[in-house]
């Protein structure tokens, strides 16, 4: 959690409704500062899913000066 004070970042606390419902095992933080585009077959697992598109979107804008 040491890296959740960024505008890029997102926090995702498992007390939250967005945390809780997100499939994750603890509390995580998102990070669009590493953005990269990767085909579907090239994923072997989903470990979540992260509702809270508000949050998300603030921090893709940050990172993308937008």
């Amino acid at each position: 959690m040491a890296r959740a004070r960024h505008p890029s970042r997102v926090v995702v606390r498992m007390k939250n409704k967005s945390g809780s419902g997100s499939g994750l095992l603890m509390d995580s933080v998102i990070m669009t500062g590493n953005l990269a585009t990767i085909h579907d077959s090239e994923i072997d697992q989903v470990i979540g899913a992260f509702t809270g598109l508000s949050e998300l979107d603030a921090a893709l804008r940050a990172t993308l000066a937008l």
